[in-house]
Formats: structure tokens, C-alpha cells, sequence
């Protein structure tokens, strides 16, 4: 359990000795349950954290048992990366009955109040935090118990880099039944944020929805913010079930290789897709951080984000370790009792820790850390850059020269004159022909007509005049109450020009539809003919996230069921470009926005909008 909170107040229960052993002295943090109180274990002498099960919970006889019952399953597991429980108490406080677990007290911070300080960490931190989680859920699902709350505020961080989770709570037994969950199954357990598909679907669960969760915390860790998050929790939590993750690479193109592609499987919808075993997760991600790496610059994402100039010329040594080097910060506890970051001396943070583990070693590295708190990733190795070798040039006795060699001086010759005549005589002629042209009223060439351009427009087709474009474009909302979109701006969208654009119309939210049942809407392009080539969208909104449909010659799809699989799925933080091929012949594409971004010309209660600024196809 937490050693510090910033949500910590002063002692709300008189002085009281439990069991006639543990002896209260504050409290440190609370929540909706439970307080964590820090107390002595007068038998042993040692402190330790003890949770307390508010009163008005102690008397539902469904709470105090999966209290009791989280002491039990937690008891049972012996892990470095768990946090221990030694006893659990019932007693008498101020005249009520108290539900008490006796728990490991661990001096350090929660992932949580990391996260918030940091906004992101490095991805060696990240992959130390994510192995150590790994083969913690591992142990726990070999004893047959999920966690199902697997989230930074669950995940302590010591000074001397131990990673422990915590907070077995609503754990489920594998094998028990619906009765003996204790649990409503009617009510999603865990934090909105961190649900993973089954459990939004009430299905069953299994160890691979810890590991979703899991992928969604290294996520945030990487990205600063969790990839779903809708105005509402239920939002939030149904916003996995209608679309994938924006891609990480995107947001850290630095990342190591094959840590992105490691994070997208752990957070596939389905869980046949995802990694087996937190085994495997730790295995994969103890690979990728040992893997030689060609950094030239170092990870300047987060640096970049903050607004600081990243530091150039040293290249962050290679390895697995996490240390802290030089003068940089370390997390530990300050003066009065609370957790924070005191400079100190180098600190080595291990693997992973369990069976078959490694630790690293302090490895002095010659990468200057970016000024922020925490941990600083070392990898070892030497630092890329040409060696240093000395100066072997034997000294000059010449004096210097006083002026500059002739043959380097500008001077004038005949091939400028030469060039300067052509020039004049090439505009004399000119002037005698626009000359006599101009006086030719009867002989000369007929003089250019402008043709204005004709445009037909329906309630749901627009095709813009010229043999050029040949494009025809339609609206596609099949779920919405009309079934058109913006019909009136479609033209805008192969008019040729950028600047011009065809918006979708204002949502209330991201997802358009508190459910996101409505599944995309977009825009038809009708190529006249069945052909390939390169399609180009130009988005103007962002976030954005949009699917790109084709079909064949003969009848448009009405639905997205009848558009079948998508070419292509991208998305995007900034508005841009996406572009591919179209290599079977296709006759219609679909365009269809998954996500919108805030709108320009929408109101505060519907927001969002999504804009495409042109189509082409070549």
C-alpha cells in the first residue's frame, strides 16, 4: 500500500490498537471503500499499512466478505511484485465494528502520481514497469485469480525502482461461480479507463483481460493519456468496443522497435489476439529492451511535448537498466513523511523481478539527462559518434597569405556581354511580334472564350463539371435521421482546392453518438468507371480517425456491412494526408470518419466535426 497520498489528512478515528497489536498513528489515504491508515505492528515493531473498511460498508455482510475474502487471495501469493498481506482483523473502533487487512507498507509513490507529475516516462522505465506488472499478473493467474483493476493508481514505484501491484479488491477467482463472485452482474467492476472489452461486455474473464489493462497503462505511459476517453465513463468504456487505439508510433516515433507492435496486441479487442501469459509479456518486453539500438539522438518526445530543447551530441547508453545519473532526481521520500523526488547519489532499478528474472547493473553512460524528475533509462555500450583521435597535423612555417589567391577573385569577361546581347535581342523580337499580332484585326488568332463551369446538384450527388475530375461524390450516413450529411458542401471536397472543405455535421461527442453506434459516416466517391490508381484524402480536422472502403463496379453499398472490410485504417493527431492504393479495379470508395475533432463552426454542445478538404484520385 501507498507510504504517502497527497489526498492524506490528519487522523479522523481516536487513538485505537487492533487486535490488541497494530496500533493506529495516521491515515494516509482514502477512498471509496476503505481508509489506508500507517501503524505499528507493536508485536514485531515494524510499520506497516493497514485498510480499513469504511463503517457504513462494514455492515453490508456482501462487502465485509470480499474484504475478507481479498485478504485470503492475496495471502496466498508470494511475489516480489506484489504487495504482501501479513494478517486480516475485525475489531471495535469507537463503539463500530471495523473490517481491517494488515498490508505490506511500501515507501514510494503510485504510478499514478508519476503519470501526473511527468505527463510521460521514458520507454525503458515504461518496459521495467511493464515487466514487473507482467510477471506479477502472471503469478496471480497461475493461482487462478484476475485482478480486473489493473490501473496506474494499483501500481506502487519505490525509491530503489521495485515495482509493486496492489489492490487485489475485486479479484475473481478463474474457476468460482456467480455466486461466488459477490459481485453484481449487472455492474462493470473496475475503473472505466482500464476496462477491457469482456468486461464492458459482462463476459467472462480470463488472465488476458488483465493484460489489456496492462497494455492500456504502458499506453498512457508512452502517450501521456489513455487512448479511449469519452465525456462520460460509460462513453469511456464503450469507446473500445467501435474503434482500435491511434497508432504509438505516431505519437513516439522513437520508441524501440517492436515495443509499439507489443502494446497494439495487448490491446486487441479480441483476446485470442492478445499474448497468452504475462510470462510472455515479460519475456517480450525484457527482448526488446536488450535489443542493440541505432539512437542518434536519444527519446526527445517527452522533452519536445514540454516545450525543452532536448540535449544534442550524446547518445543514452545501451541496455535493460534504469538508473538515475548525475545530478538528476530520484523517487524517495521527502521531509515530513511525503513521498517525492530528493537528489542523491546513482540508483540502480532492477528487472523484473520472479523466476527467471535479470537485474542490471549501474552502467556509467555519457547521455545528459533531460531536466525532469524521475527515472533516466541507461543502456550500455559505448556512445555513438566518430572516436576522438589526436591531432597528428604537423605545424605550419609558413606565414599565412595577407590576400586571397587571384584565382579565386570575380572578373568580368566576354561571356557576360555575350549573354546580356542575346537577352536584348530576344525581347526586341518579342515586342515586334506582340506588335504585329496586336495590329491584325482580320488574320490573327481568335481570342480565348471562358466557359463557365456547370455543377448539378441533387440532395445526394454532386458532380463537378470538366473532364479533369470525373468524380462524382455522395454523402453516407446510413444510421443517421435523413441519411444525408452537409449534402450542400460536397462539391467542396473535389473542387481542386484546399483551402475549401466538406464538414460532417456537429456531434456531441468524438464518437458521434453517446454509443458510437452510428459506426462512421463519411463520403461516397464515384470514380465513372471502374480503374486503380492512387486514392489521396486530405483530412482538415484532428484528432481524426477515418476508414477507407472500395468497391467494384455495380450497385453502391448501402451499408457498411455491404462495403465488407476496410482498405486501409489511419488516423492522426494534426490534419493530413492519407494516401494509398487502389491496386483491384474499384469504382465507388467510401471515405468514413470514425473520429472527429473539434469543429470551428460548432456550438458547445455538439462540438465535434470531422472535414475533409479534398479528394483525388490519379
Amino acid at each position: 500500500m501507498p507510504a504517502t497520498s497527497s489526498g492524506a489528512s490528519p487522523a479522523s478515528l481516536p487513538p485505537a490498537i487492533l487486535a490488541q497489536r497494530y496500533r493506529l498513528e495516521r491515515r494516509l489515504a482514502q477512498g471509496g471503500m476503505a481508509e489506508v491508515w500507517i501503524a505499528t505492528d507493536l508485536s514485531l515493531t515494524r510499520q506497516v499499512a493497514i485498510k480499513l473498511l469504511k463503517p457504513a460498508l462494514a455492515a453490508d455482510p456482501i462487502v465485509a466478505e470480499r474484504f475478507r475474502r481479498e485478504a485470503i487471495a492475496v495471502a496466498q501469493l508470494s511475489h516480489p511484485n506484489i504487495v504482501a498481506v501479513y494478517d486480516a482483523v475485525e475489531d471495535q473502533i469507537g463503539g463500530e465494528t471495523r473490517q481491517a487487512v494488515v498490508m505490506q507498507l511500501v515507501n514510494g509513490k503510485s504510478l499514478r502520481q508519476l503519470l501526473d507529475e511527468q505527463k510521460r516516462l521514458s520507454p525503458d522505465l515504461t518496459m521495467h514497469i511493464g515487466a514487473c506488472v507482467a510477471a506479477a499478473l502472471d503469478c496471480a493467474h497461475h493461482a487462478s485469480l484476475v485482478h480486473r483493476d489493473v490501473k496506474p493508481g494499483n501500481i506502487m514505484i519505490t525509491p530503489d525502482g521495485r515495482v509493486l501491484l496492489t489492490d487485489f479488491g475485486i479479484a475473481k477467482g478463474l474457476g468460482s461461480s456467480s455466486d461466488d463472485d459477490l459481485t453484481s452482474p449487472n455492474v462493470m467492476m473496475g475503473t472505466a479507463k482500464y476496462l477491457s472489452p469482456e468486461q464492458v461486455r459482462g463476459r467472462k474473464l480470463d488472465g488476458r483481460a488483465d493484460l489489456y489493462s496492462l497494455g492500456l497503462v504502458l499506453y498512457e505511459c508512452l502517450a501521456g493519456r489513455v487512448p479511449f476517453l469519452g465525456e462520460t465513463d460509460a462513453d469511456t468504456a464503450l469507446a473500445r468496443l467501435n474503434r482500435d487505439p491511434t497508432d504509438l508510433t505516431r505519437l513516439r516515433p522513437t520508441l524501440p522497435y517492436g515495443l509499439a507492435p507489443l502494446i497494439h496486441r495487448l490491446l486487441a479487442r479480441r483476446p485470442d489476439e492478445r499474448p497468452e501469459t504475462g510470462a510472455a509479456v515479460r519475456t517480450e518486453l525484457q527482448r526488446i529492451a536488450g535489443q542493440p539500438r541505432h539512437d542518434l539522438t536519444g527519446d526527445t518526445s517527452r522533452d519536445l511535448a514540454r516545450g525543452n530543447t532536448p540535449a544534442r551530441g550524446a547518445t543514452p547508453p545501451r541496455g535493460t537498466g534504469v538508473r538515475n545519473t548525475g545530478p538528476t532526481a530520484r523517487i524517495g521520500s521527502a521531509p515530513g513523511g511525503r513521498a517525492g523526488f530528493t537528489t542523491g547519489s546513482t540508483a540502480t532499478v532492477p528487472g523484473a523481478t520472479g523466476p527467471g528474472a535479470r537485474r542490471s547493473s549501474p552502467v556509467t553512460g555519457t547521455r545528459t539527462p533531460a531536466p525532469v524528475g524521475g527515472y533516466q533509462p541507461v543502456r550500455t555500450g559505448r556512445p555513438a559518434g566518430a572516436p576522438v583521435r589526436p591531432d597528428r597535423t604537423p605545424p605550419s612555417t609558413v606565414r599565412p597569405r595577407q590576400q586571397p589567391n587571384r584565382k579565386f577573385e570575380q572578373r568580368a569577361t566576354p561571356s557576360m556581354v555575350v549573354v546580356g546581347g542575346l537577352l536584348l535581342a530576344a525581347f526586341i523580337v518579342g515586342l515586334v511580334l506582340w506588335v504585329m499580332m496586336g495590329s491584325d484585326d482580320s488574320g490573327g488568332l481568335p481570342g480565348a472564350t471562358t466557359v463557365a463551369p456547370t455543377e448539378t446538384q441533387s440532395p445526394t450527388s454532386v458532380v463537378p463539371a470538366g473532364a479533369a475530375s470525373q468524380l462524382a461524390v455522395r454523402s453516407f450516413d446510413p444510421l443517421g435521421d435523413n441519411g444525408t450529411e452537409n449534402d450542400d458542401q460536397l462539391s467542396r471536397a473535389i473542387d481542386g482546392s484546399s483551402v475549401t472543405a466538406w464538414t460532417t455535421e456537429c456531434y456531441s461527442n468524438q464518437f458521434m453518438g453517446a454509443k458510437g453506434a452510428k459506426g462512421g459516416v463519411g463520403i461516397v466517391v464515384d470514380l465513372a468507371s471502374t480503374r486503380t490508381g492512387t486514392l489521396v484524402v486530405s483530412v482538415g480536422s484532428a484528432p481524426y480517425q477515418l476508414k477507407v472502403y472500395a468497391a467494384p463496379e455495380g450497385e453502391q453499398p448501402a451499408t457498411f456491412a455491404g462495403w465488407g472490410s476496410a482498405l486501409e485504417a489511419a488516423n492522426g493527431q494534426q490534419p493530413g494526408e492519407v494516401r494509398l492504393t487502389l491496386a483491384s479495379p474499384t469504382r465507388y470508395v467510401l471515405v468514413s470518419f470514425n473520429e472527429l475533432g473539434p469543429g470551428e463552426d460548432c456550438s458547445d454542445k455538439n462540438p465535434y466535426s470531422g472535414a475533409i478538404n479534398e479528394i483525388t484520385v490519379f
